[in-house]
Protein backbone atom coordinates (compact mmCIF):
# COMPACT_ATOMS: atom_id res chain seq x y z
CA UNK A 1 0.00 0.00 0.00
CA UNK A 2 1.41 3.37 -1.03
CA UNK A 3 2.04 6.11 1.57
CA UNK A 4 0.14 9.38 1.71
CA UNK A 5 0.99 11.96 -0.99
CA UNK A 6 1.58 15.64 -0.28
CA UNK A 7 1.93 18.57 -2.72
CA UNK A 8 4.70 21.14 -2.82
CA UNK A 9 2.27 23.87 -1.72
CA UNK A 10 1.18 21.78 1.29
CA UNK A 11 4.79 20.99 2.19
CA UNK A 12 5.69 24.69 2.17
CA UNK A 13 2.70 25.61 4.35
CA UNK A 14 3.28 22.75 6.80
CA UNK A 15 6.98 23.56 7.07
CA UNK A 16 6.27 27.25 7.75
CA UNK A 17 3.72 26.32 10.41
CA UNK A 18 6.21 23.90 11.98
CA UNK A 19 8.60 26.86 12.31
CA UNK A 20 5.94 28.87 14.19
CA UNK A 21 5.29 31.25 11.29
CA UNK A 22 1.99 33.04 11.95
CA UNK A 23 1.59 35.66 9.20
CA UNK A 24 1.89 35.74 5.43
CA UNK A 25 1.44 38.83 3.24
CA UNK A 26 1.42 38.79 -0.52
CA UNK A 27 -0.30 38.93 -3.87
CA UNK A 28 -1.34 35.64 -5.41
CA UNK A 29 -1.15 34.60 -9.04
CA UNK A 30 0.70 32.07 -11.18
CA UNK A 31 2.36 30.00 -9.71
CA UNK A 32 1.85 30.71 -5.96
CA UNK A 33 -1.94 30.85 -5.38
CA UNK A 34 -2.05 27.30 -4.01
CA UNK A 35 0.67 28.17 -1.45
CA UNK A 36 -1.54 30.89 0.07
CA UNK A 37 -4.53 28.53 0.17
CA UNK A 38 -2.43 25.81 1.82
CA UNK A 39 -1.07 28.34 4.35
CA UNK A 40 -4.57 29.29 5.44
CA UNK A 41 -5.48 25.60 5.71
CA UNK A 42 -2.75 25.04 8.33
CA UNK A 43 -3.70 28.15 10.34
CA UNK A 44 -1.31 30.78 8.96
CA UNK A 45 -3.03 34.15 8.58
CA UNK A 46 -2.84 35.36 4.97
CA UNK A 47 -3.22 39.06 4.17
CA UNK A 48 -3.65 39.83 0.49
CA UNK A 49 -2.00 43.19 -0.28
CA UNK A 50 -2.19 45.50 -3.32
CA UNK A 51 1.54 45.72 -4.06
CA UNK A 52 4.34 43.25 -3.31
CA UNK A 53 6.52 46.05 -1.97
CA UNK A 54 3.99 46.91 0.77
CA UNK A 55 3.49 43.19 1.44
CA UNK A 56 7.22 42.79 1.99
CA UNK A 57 7.36 45.81 4.32
CA UNK A 58 4.47 44.31 6.32
CA UNK A 59 6.15 40.91 6.64
CA UNK A 60 9.40 42.53 7.80
CA UNK A 61 7.59 44.57 10.48
CA UNK A 62 6.14 41.32 11.88
CA UNK A 63 9.73 40.10 12.28
CA UNK A 64 10.68 43.19 14.28
CA UNK A 65 7.55 43.18 16.42
CA UNK A 66 7.50 39.45 17.25
CA UNK A 67 11.11 38.28 16.83
CA UNK A 68 10.02 35.60 14.35
CA UNK A 69 9.86 36.37 10.63
CA UNK A 70 6.73 37.16 8.71
CA UNK A 71 6.47 35.73 5.19
CA UNK A 72 6.02 37.64 1.98
CA UNK A 73 4.61 35.59 -0.92
CA UNK A 74 5.17 36.85 -4.46
CA UNK A 75 4.71 35.63 -8.02
CA UNK A 76 7.62 35.19 -10.40
CA UNK A 77 9.57 37.87 -12.30
CA UNK A 78 8.04 41.32 -11.72
CA UNK A 79 6.31 40.17 -8.50
CA UNK A 80 9.64 38.99 -7.10
CA UNK A 81 11.34 42.21 -8.20
CA UNK A 82 8.75 44.32 -6.37
CA UNK A 83 9.85 42.64 -3.10
CA UNK A 84 13.48 43.77 -3.39
CA UNK A 85 12.78 47.05 -1.57
CA UNK A 86 11.33 45.14 1.37
CA UNK A 87 14.19 42.64 1.43
CA UNK A 88 16.80 45.41 1.44
CA UNK A 89 14.91 47.40 4.07
CA UNK A 90 14.68 44.36 6.36
CA UNK A 91 18.35 43.42 5.97
CA UNK A 92 19.58 46.98 6.52
CA UNK A 93 17.26 47.40 9.54
CA UNK A 94 18.37 43.93 10.81
CA UNK A 95 14.85 42.46 10.93
CA UNK A 96 14.06 38.79 10.20
CA UNK A 97 12.03 38.20 7.03
CA UNK A 98 11.21 35.29 4.72
CA UNK A 99 10.30 35.94 1.08
CA UNK A 100 8.91 33.06 -0.97
CA UNK A 101 8.87 33.72 -4.69
CA UNK A 102 7.37 31.57 -7.39
CA UNK A 103 9.58 31.10 -10.47
CA UNK A 104 9.42 29.54 -13.93
CA UNK A 105 8.97 25.81 -14.36
CA UNK A 106 12.34 24.03 -14.35
CA UNK A 107 11.81 22.39 -17.75
CA UNK A 108 11.37 25.83 -19.39
CA UNK A 109 14.55 27.47 -18.05
CA UNK A 110 16.53 29.40 -20.71
CA UNK A 111 13.59 29.10 -23.12
CA UNK A 112 12.07 32.51 -22.38
CA UNK A 113 9.49 31.14 -19.97
CA UNK A 114 6.66 33.23 -18.53
CA UNK A 115 8.25 35.82 -16.17
CA UNK A 116 11.58 34.01 -16.30
CA UNK A 117 14.25 35.80 -14.27
CA UNK A 118 17.43 34.79 -12.38
CA UNK A 119 15.73 35.24 -9.01
CA UNK A 120 18.12 33.29 -6.76
CA UNK A 121 21.11 35.23 -8.13
CA UNK A 122 19.27 38.57 -7.87
CA UNK A 123 18.21 37.77 -4.31
CA UNK A 124 21.77 37.29 -3.05
CA UNK A 125 22.47 41.01 -2.93
CA UNK A 126 19.54 41.70 -0.58
CA UNK A 127 19.41 38.59 1.60
CA UNK A 128 21.44 36.63 4.13
CA UNK A 129 20.40 33.49 2.24
CA UNK A 130 18.99 33.09 -1.27
CA UNK A 131 18.20 29.50 -2.14
CA UNK A 132 16.09 27.15 -4.26
CA UNK A 133 15.21 23.70 -2.85
CA UNK A 134 16.62 20.96 -5.08
CA UNK A 135 13.57 18.72 -4.55
CA UNK A 136 10.24 18.60 -2.75
CA UNK A 137 11.72 16.28 -0.13
CA UNK A 138 14.11 18.96 1.19
CA UNK A 139 11.59 21.84 1.37
CA UNK A 140 11.09 21.56 5.18
CA UNK A 141 14.85 21.54 5.78
CA UNK A 142 15.39 24.55 3.49
CA UNK A 143 12.57 26.48 5.19
CA UNK A 144 14.00 25.71 8.65
CA UNK A 145 17.43 26.93 7.52
CA UNK A 146 15.92 30.14 6.10
CA UNK A 147 13.92 30.87 9.27
CA UNK A 148 16.97 30.12 11.44
CA UNK A 149 19.30 32.23 9.30
CA UNK A 150 16.86 35.16 9.32
CA UNK A 151 16.91 35.23 13.15
CA UNK A 152 20.38 34.04 14.19
CA UNK A 153 23.32 36.45 14.49
CA UNK A 154 22.37 39.79 13.00
CA UNK A 155 18.80 39.29 11.73
CA UNK A 156 17.90 39.90 8.08
CA UNK A 157 15.97 38.74 5.05
CA UNK A 158 16.10 35.26 3.46
CA UNK A 159 14.72 34.31 0.04
CA UNK A 160 13.31 30.91 -1.00
CA UNK A 161 12.72 30.32 -4.72
CA UNK A 162 9.96 27.86 -5.63
CA UNK A 163 9.78 26.65 -9.26
CA UNK A 164 6.23 26.71 -10.60
CA UNK A 165 6.19 22.97 -11.25
CA UNK A 166 6.98 22.28 -7.56
CA UNK A 167 3.72 23.83 -6.32
CA UNK A 168 1.32 21.09 -7.46
CA UNK A 169 3.86 18.27 -7.79
CA UNK A 170 3.24 15.49 -5.30
CA UNK A 171 5.61 13.35 -3.30
CA UNK A 172 5.20 10.51 -0.83
CA UNK A 173 5.18 11.86 2.73
CA UNK A 174 7.49 9.07 3.89
CA UNK A 175 10.32 10.37 1.70
CA UNK A 176 10.12 13.96 3.01
CA UNK A 177 12.88 15.19 5.34
CA UNK A 178 10.80 16.79 8.11
CA UNK A 179 12.59 19.13 10.53
CA UNK A 180 11.63 20.31 14.01
CA UNK A 181 11.04 23.97 14.85
CA UNK A 182 14.27 25.89 15.21
CA UNK A 183 14.70 27.33 18.74
CA UNK A 184 15.09 31.04 19.44
CA UNK A 185 18.60 32.39 18.77
CA UNK A 186 21.24 31.39 21.32
CA UNK A 187 22.20 34.25 23.64
CA UNK A 188 25.83 35.33 23.61
CA UNK A 189 27.56 37.39 26.30
CA UNK A 190 30.56 39.70 26.31
CA UNK A 191 33.95 38.77 27.77
CA UNK A 192 34.19 39.60 31.49
CA UNK A 193 37.35 41.64 30.93
CA UNK A 194 35.57 43.81 28.34
CA UNK A 195 32.63 44.39 30.72
CA UNK A 196 35.00 45.39 33.52
CA UNK A 197 36.95 47.72 31.19
CA UNK A 198 33.73 49.37 29.96
CA UNK A 199 32.51 49.92 33.53
CA UNK A 200 35.84 51.53 34.48
CA UNK A 201 35.67 53.93 31.52
CA UNK A 202 32.07 54.87 32.39
CA UNK A 203 32.95 55.39 36.06
CA UNK A 204 35.74 57.83 35.09
CA UNK A 205 33.54 59.81 32.70
CA UNK A 206 32.73 63.47 33.29
CA UNK A 207 30.03 63.79 30.59
CA UNK A 208 28.59 60.32 29.87
CA UNK A 209 25.82 59.53 27.39
CA UNK A 210 23.95 56.29 26.77
CA UNK A 211 22.62 55.88 23.20
CA UNK A 212 19.86 53.28 22.85
CA UNK A 213 19.38 51.77 19.38
CA UNK A 214 16.60 49.67 17.89
CA UNK A 215 18.82 46.61 18.42
CA UNK A 216 18.09 47.12 22.13
CA UNK A 217 14.36 47.25 21.39
CA UNK A 218 14.60 44.10 19.28
CA UNK A 219 16.43 42.19 22.05
CA UNK A 220 13.74 43.13 24.62
CA UNK A 221 16.36 44.81 26.79
CA UNK A 222 13.99 47.46 28.17
CA UNK A 223 13.90 46.29 31.80
CA UNK A 224 17.67 45.94 32.15
CA UNK A 225 18.38 49.21 30.32
CA UNK A 226 15.96 51.10 32.54
CA UNK A 227 17.65 49.59 35.61
CA UNK A 228 21.08 50.60 34.26
CA UNK A 229 19.92 54.18 33.57
CA UNK A 230 18.54 54.49 37.09
CA UNK A 231 21.32 52.65 38.91
CA UNK A 232 24.04 54.75 37.25
CA UNK A 233 22.08 57.99 36.76
CA UNK A 234 23.06 58.17 33.10
CA UNK A 235 21.61 60.60 30.53
CA UNK A 236 20.24 58.63 27.57
CA UNK A 237 19.32 59.35 23.99
CA UNK A 238 17.16 56.96 21.94
CA UNK A 239 17.52 56.56 18.19
CA UNK A 240 14.14 57.01 16.43
CA UNK A 241 12.87 53.42 16.65
CA UNK A 242 14.37 52.92 20.13
CA UNK A 243 12.01 55.52 21.55
CA UNK A 244 10.07 53.91 24.39
CA UNK A 245 12.71 51.32 25.39
CA UNK A 246 12.99 53.68 28.34
CA UNK A 247 9.93 55.97 28.31
CA UNK A 248 10.45 59.31 26.57
CA UNK A 249 9.15 61.11 29.68
CA UNK A 250 11.85 59.59 31.90
CA UNK A 251 13.81 62.38 33.64
CA UNK A 252 17.10 61.05 32.21
CA UNK A 253 15.95 61.30 28.57
CA UNK A 254 17.94 64.02 26.76
CA UNK A 255 16.35 63.67 23.30
CA UNK A 256 15.38 67.36 23.40
CA UNK A 257 19.08 68.24 23.75
CA UNK A 258 20.30 65.75 21.14
CA UNK A 259 22.92 67.88 19.36
CA UNK A 260 24.42 69.17 22.63
CA UNK A 261 24.53 65.67 24.15
CA UNK A 262 26.32 64.19 21.13
CA UNK A 263 28.73 67.09 20.70
CA UNK A 264 29.99 67.30 24.27
CA UNK A 265 29.81 63.75 25.69
CA UNK A 266 33.23 62.40 26.68
CA UNK A 267 32.08 58.78 26.99
CA UNK A 268 29.29 57.28 24.83
CA UNK A 269 27.81 53.84 25.41
CA UNK A 270 26.22 52.48 22.22
CA UNK A 271 23.54 49.89 23.03
CA UNK A 272 22.51 48.23 19.75
CA UNK A 273 22.98 51.43 17.74
CA UNK A 274 25.29 51.88 14.76
CA UNK A 275 27.50 54.89 14.03
CA UNK A 276 25.86 55.51 10.65
CA UNK A 277 24.23 58.61 9.15
CA UNK A 278 21.55 58.72 11.88
CA UNK A 279 24.30 59.24 14.48
CA UNK A 280 26.50 61.40 12.23
CA UNK A 281 29.07 58.56 11.94
CA UNK A 282 30.47 59.33 15.42
CA UNK A 283 32.80 61.93 13.90
CA UNK A 284 33.71 65.59 14.57
CA UNK A 285 32.31 68.25 14.44
CA UNK A 286 29.17 66.48 15.75
CA UNK A 287 31.29 64.68 18.39
CA UNK A 288 34.37 65.46 20.43
CA UNK A 289 37.66 64.46 18.81
CA UNK A 290 38.62 62.54 21.97
CA UNK A 291 35.23 60.91 22.71
CA UNK A 292 35.51 57.38 24.11
CA UNK A 293 33.00 55.01 22.51
CA UNK A 294 31.87 51.81 24.25
CA UNK A 295 30.25 49.69 21.58
CA UNK A 296 27.79 46.91 22.42
CA UNK A 297 26.53 44.94 19.42
CA UNK A 298 25.47 41.45 18.39
CA UNK A 299 27.48 41.66 15.17
CA UNK A 300 31.30 41.46 15.38
CA UNK A 301 31.71 43.12 11.97
CA UNK A 302 29.96 46.25 13.27
CA UNK A 303 32.51 46.81 16.04
CA UNK A 304 34.96 49.57 15.09
CA UNK A 305 33.00 51.00 12.16
CA UNK A 306 33.94 54.70 11.62
CA UNK A 307 35.45 55.13 15.12
CA UNK A 308 37.93 52.97 17.03
CA UNK A 309 36.05 52.03 20.23
CA UNK A 310 37.61 52.31 23.69
CA UNK A 311 35.83 49.05 24.59
CA UNK A 312 33.89 46.49 22.55
CA UNK A 313 31.27 44.21 24.05
CA UNK A 314 30.11 41.56 21.60
CA UNK A 315 26.83 39.92 22.49
CA UNK A 316 23.08 40.09 22.95
CA UNK A 317 22.10 43.60 24.11
CA UNK A 318 19.87 42.38 26.94
CA UNK A 319 22.45 39.88 28.24
CA UNK A 320 25.35 42.36 28.03
CA UNK A 321 23.29 45.08 29.77
CA UNK A 322 22.70 42.60 32.57
CA UNK A 323 26.46 41.98 32.77
CA UNK A 324 27.03 45.74 33.11
CA UNK A 325 24.34 45.91 35.79
CA UNK A 326 26.08 43.20 37.80
CA UNK A 327 29.39 45.04 37.45
CA UNK A 328 27.91 48.36 38.65
CA UNK A 329 26.08 46.64 41.52
CA UNK A 330 29.54 45.62 42.75
CA UNK A 331 31.00 49.10 42.28
CA UNK A 332 28.05 51.14 43.62
CA UNK A 333 28.93 54.05 41.31
CA UNK A 334 26.34 56.66 40.33
CA UNK A 335 26.81 59.70 38.11
CA UNK A 336 25.96 62.84 40.12
CA UNK A 337 22.65 64.43 39.10
CA UNK A 338 23.88 67.91 40.08
CA UNK A 339 26.89 67.91 37.72
CA UNK A 340 27.64 70.72 35.27
CA UNK A 341 26.89 68.26 32.45
CA UNK A 342 23.35 67.64 33.72
CA UNK A 343 22.81 71.38 34.21
CA UNK A 344 23.94 72.05 30.62
CA UNK A 345 21.68 69.32 29.22
CA UNK A 346 18.66 70.39 31.27
CA UNK A 347 19.12 74.02 30.20
CA UNK A 348 19.19 72.99 26.53
CA UNK A 349 16.15 70.72 26.97
CA UNK A 350 14.16 73.57 28.54
CA UNK A 351 15.17 75.97 25.77
CA UNK A 352 14.24 73.57 22.94
CA UNK A 353 10.96 72.52 24.51
CA UNK A 354 9.92 76.16 24.91
CA UNK A 355 10.68 76.84 21.24
CA UNK A 356 8.57 73.86 20.14
CA UNK A 357 5.78 74.88 22.51
CA UNK A 358 5.77 78.40 21.05
CA UNK A 359 5.38 76.99 17.53
CA UNK A 360 2.70 74.52 18.69
CA UNK A 361 0.55 77.26 20.22
CA UNK A 362 0.54 79.50 17.14
CA UNK A 363 -3.05 80.33 16.22
CA UNK A 364 -2.45 81.24 12.57
CA UNK A 365 -4.14 79.29 9.76
CA UNK A 366 -3.30 77.18 7.86
CA UNK A 367 -1.79 75.23 10.78
CA UNK A 368 1.91 74.35 11.06
CA UNK A 369 3.41 70.92 11.85
CA UNK A 370 3.91 71.73 15.53
CA UNK A 371 0.27 72.72 16.09
CA UNK A 372 -0.93 69.53 14.40
CA UNK A 373 1.39 67.29 16.45
CA UNK A 374 0.45 69.10 19.66
CA UNK A 375 -3.20 68.11 19.20
CA UNK A 376 -2.34 64.58 18.05
CA UNK A 377 -0.18 64.10 21.17
CA UNK A 378 -2.99 65.27 23.44
CA UNK A 379 -5.64 62.95 21.99
CA UNK A 380 -4.14 59.65 20.76
CA UNK A 381 -3.90 56.71 23.21
CA UNK A 382 -0.65 56.67 25.22
CA UNK A 383 -0.07 52.99 24.43
CA UNK A 384 -0.75 53.16 20.69
CA UNK A 385 1.71 51.85 18.11
CA UNK A 386 2.97 54.83 16.13
CA UNK A 387 3.90 54.41 12.47
CA UNK A 388 5.46 57.47 10.91
CA UNK A 389 6.93 58.38 7.54
CA UNK A 390 7.54 61.45 5.47
CA UNK A 391 10.23 64.12 5.54
CA UNK A 392 9.19 66.89 7.95
CA UNK A 393 6.22 64.82 9.14
CA UNK A 394 8.49 62.06 10.42
CA UNK A 395 11.27 64.29 11.79
CA UNK A 396 9.05 66.73 13.67
CA UNK A 397 6.73 63.92 14.77
CA UNK A 398 9.72 62.11 16.27
CA UNK A 399 10.47 65.05 18.55
CA UNK A 400 6.86 65.89 19.46
CA UNK A 401 5.14 62.50 19.83
CA UNK A 402 6.42 60.58 22.86
CA UNK A 403 6.70 56.81 23.12
CA UNK A 404 6.24 55.17 26.51
CA UNK A 405 6.65 51.51 25.53
CA UNK A 406 9.26 49.59 23.49
CA UNK A 407 8.76 48.47 19.85
CA UNK A 408 5.84 50.86 19.40
CA UNK A 409 7.39 53.22 16.89
CA UNK A 410 7.94 52.14 13.28
CA UNK A 411 9.38 54.58 10.74
CA UNK A 412 11.57 54.92 7.64
CA UNK A 413 14.46 53.40 9.61
CA UNK A 414 18.13 53.00 8.81
CA UNK A 415 17.47 52.84 5.06
CA UNK A 416 15.29 55.99 5.11
CA UNK A 417 12.64 54.14 3.11
CA UNK A 418 9.53 55.98 1.99
CA UNK A 419 6.42 53.90 1.33
CA UNK A 420 6.71 51.66 4.40
CA UNK A 421 3.90 53.28 6.40
CA UNK A 422 0.74 51.42 5.46
CA UNK A 423 2.47 48.03 5.24
CA UNK A 424 3.97 48.55 8.70
CA UNK A 425 0.59 49.70 10.05
CA UNK A 426 -1.20 46.61 8.66
CA UNK A 427 1.42 44.30 10.21
CA UNK A 428 1.23 46.11 13.55
CA UNK A 429 -2.57 45.92 13.56
CA UNK A 430 -2.53 42.18 12.79
CA UNK A 431 -0.03 41.49 15.59
CA UNK A 432 -1.86 43.79 18.02
CA UNK A 433 -5.20 42.09 17.31
CA UNK A 434 -3.69 38.73 18.33
CA UNK A 435 -1.38 39.77 21.18
CA UNK A 436 -2.69 43.00 22.68
CA UNK A 437 -6.38 43.33 21.68
CA UNK A 438 -7.63 46.89 21.85
CA UNK A 439 -4.25 48.51 21.24
CA UNK A 440 -4.59 51.07 18.44
CA UNK A 441 -2.27 51.68 15.51
CA UNK A 442 -1.83 55.33 14.50
CA UNK A 443 -0.16 55.84 11.13
CA UNK A 444 1.06 59.40 10.54
CA UNK A 445 1.99 60.07 6.93
CA UNK A 446 3.24 62.97 4.89
CA UNK A 447 1.07 63.43 1.77
CA UNK A 448 3.94 62.34 -0.47
CA UNK A 449 4.71 59.28 1.69
CA UNK A 450 1.04 58.26 1.70
CA UNK A 451 1.08 58.18 -2.10
CA UNK A 452 3.57 55.29 -2.24
CA UNK A 453 1.10 52.75 -0.89
CA UNK A 454 -2.21 54.60 -0.54
CA UNK A 455 -4.22 51.78 -2.14
CA UNK A 456 -3.42 49.60 0.89
CA UNK A 457 -6.32 51.51 2.49
CA UNK A 458 -8.51 48.95 0.71
CA UNK A 459 -6.52 46.15 2.41
CA UNK A 460 -7.06 47.87 5.79
CA UNK A 461 -10.83 48.02 5.19
CA UNK A 462 -11.04 44.48 3.79
CA UNK A 463 -9.46 42.99 6.92
CA UNK A 464 -11.34 45.43 9.17
CA UNK A 465 -8.22 46.78 10.87
CA UNK A 466 -9.16 49.87 12.94
CA UNK A 467 -6.04 51.82 11.96
CA UNK A 468 -6.07 55.61 12.31
CA UNK A 469 -4.24 57.20 9.36
CA UNK A 470 -3.37 60.87 9.68
CA UNK A 471 -2.10 62.51 6.47
CA UNK A 472 -0.25 65.75 7.24
CA UNK A 473 -0.87 67.45 3.92
CA UNK A 474 1.37 70.32 2.77
CA UNK A 475 0.67 69.80 -0.96
CA UNK A 476 4.14 68.51 -1.69
CA UNK A 477 7.47 66.89 -0.86
CA UNK A 478 9.22 69.06 1.79
CA UNK A 479 7.11 72.07 0.74
CA UNK A 480 4.19 72.69 -1.62
CA UNK A 481 2.09 75.42 -3.25
CA UNK A 482 -1.24 76.82 -2.15
CA UNK A 483 -4.16 76.66 -4.61
CA UNK A 484 -3.72 80.26 -5.83
CA UNK A 485 0.00 79.86 -6.54
CA UNK A 486 -0.76 76.60 -8.34
CA UNK A 487 -3.30 78.30 -10.61
CA UNK A 488 -0.83 81.10 -11.38
CA UNK A 489 1.95 78.65 -12.30
CA UNK A 490 -0.34 76.71 -14.65
CA UNK A 491 -0.78 79.91 -16.69
CA UNK A 492 2.86 79.57 -17.80
CA UNK A 493 2.15 76.35 -19.74
CA UNK A 494 2.62 72.61 -19.42
CA UNK A 495 2.80 71.52 -15.72
CA UNK A 496 5.67 69.17 -16.64
CA UNK A 497 7.85 72.19 -17.46
CA UNK A 498 6.48 74.76 -14.98
CA UNK A 499 5.43 73.05 -11.76
CA UNK A 500 8.21 72.70 -9.13
CA UNK A 501 9.34 69.05 -8.81
CA UNK A 502 8.45 69.08 -5.08
CA UNK A 503 4.81 70.06 -5.69
CA UNK A 504 1.77 67.83 -5.45
CA UNK A 505 -1.83 68.73 -6.30
CA UNK A 506 -3.08 71.30 -3.75
CA UNK A 507 -5.89 70.33 -1.37
CA UNK A 508 -5.98 66.70 -2.52
CA UNK A 509 -8.82 64.86 -0.77
CA UNK A 510 -6.99 61.74 0.39
CA UNK A 511 -9.70 61.06 2.97
CA UNK A 512 -12.05 60.07 0.12
CA UNK A 513 -9.86 57.00 -0.55
CA UNK A 514 -10.80 55.77 2.91
CA UNK A 515 -14.51 56.54 2.61
CA UNK A 516 -14.55 54.85 -0.83
CA UNK A 517 -13.79 51.51 0.88
CA UNK A 518 -16.12 51.91 3.85
CA UNK A 519 -13.85 53.59 6.39
CA UNK A 520 -14.32 57.09 7.78
CA UNK A 521 -12.65 60.07 6.14
CA UNK A 522 -12.17 63.55 7.59
CA UNK A 523 -10.96 66.72 5.82
CA UNK A 524 -9.49 69.08 8.41
CA UNK A 525 -8.30 72.71 8.23
CA UNK A 526 -8.53 74.05 11.81
CA UNK A 527 -7.44 72.89 15.29
CA UNK A 528 -11.11 72.44 16.27
CA UNK A 529 -11.81 70.22 13.24
CA UNK A 530 -8.63 68.25 13.98
CA UNK A 531 -9.64 67.71 17.61
CA UNK A 532 -13.14 66.56 16.61
CA UNK A 533 -11.81 64.14 13.99
CA UNK A 534 -9.22 62.71 16.40
CA UNK A 535 -11.81 62.24 19.16
CA UNK A 536 -14.23 60.52 16.77
CA UNK A 537 -11.50 58.20 15.41
CA UNK A 538 -10.19 57.28 18.86
CA UNK A 539 -13.72 56.59 20.14
CA UNK A 540 -14.67 54.33 17.19
CA UNK A 541 -12.55 51.27 17.90
CA UNK A 542 -14.02 49.21 15.02
CA UNK A 543 -13.69 51.36 11.91
CA UNK A 544 -10.54 52.41 10.00
CA UNK A 545 -10.22 56.18 9.57
CA UNK A 546 -8.19 58.71 7.59
CA UNK A 547 -7.81 62.31 8.77
CA UNK A 548 -6.50 64.56 5.99
CA UNK A 549 -4.96 67.56 7.77
CA UNK A 550 -4.27 70.61 5.62
CA UNK A 551 -1.28 72.61 6.84
CA UNK A 552 0.64 75.62 5.59
CA UNK A 553 2.41 74.44 2.41
CA UNK A 554 5.51 76.39 3.47
CA UNK A 555 5.59 75.02 7.04
CA UNK A 556 8.97 73.55 7.93
CA UNK A 557 10.87 72.23 10.93
CA UNK A 558 12.53 74.73 13.22
CA UNK A 559 16.05 73.73 12.19
CA UNK A 560 17.78 71.32 9.86
CA UNK A 561 18.47 68.12 11.81
CA UNK A 562 20.73 66.48 9.23
CA UNK A 563 22.82 69.22 7.59
CA UNK A 564 24.51 66.89 5.08
CA UNK A 565 21.11 66.09 3.55
CA UNK A 566 21.00 69.55 1.99
CA UNK A 567 20.82 70.01 -1.76
CA UNK A 568 24.50 70.82 -2.17
CA UNK A 569 25.40 67.43 -0.71
CA UNK A 570 22.88 65.25 -2.52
Amino acid sequence: MEGEAVSGAQLIAQALRAQNIEYMFGIVGIPVTEIAIAAQAVGIKYVGMRNEQAACYAASAVGYLTGRPGVCLAVSGPGFLHTLGGMANATINCWPLIVIGGSSDRNQETMGAFQEFPQVEAGRLYNKLSVRPSSLEVIPAVIEKAVRTSMYGRPGSCYIDIPGDFVNLQVNKSSVKYVECCPPPPISMAEHSAVSKAASIIALSKQPLLIIGKGAAYSHAENNIRKLVELCGLPFLPTPMAKGVVPDNHPNCVAAARSTALQHADVIILLGARLNWILHFGLPPRYRQDVKIIQIDICAEELGNNVRPAATLLGDINAVTEQLLQEFNKRSWKYPSNSEWWQKLRGKIKNNEERSKGLALQKSLPMNYYTVFHHIRELIPKDCILVSEGANTMDIGRTMLPNFYPRQRLDAGTFGTMGVGLGFAIAAAMVARDRTPGRRVVCIEGDSAFGFSGMEVETICRYNLPIMIIVVNNNGIYTGLDANSWEEILKFGDPATCVPPVSLLPNAHYEKIMSAFGGKGYFVRTPEELQNALKASVTDKQTPSLINVMINPQSERKKQEFPWLTRSNL
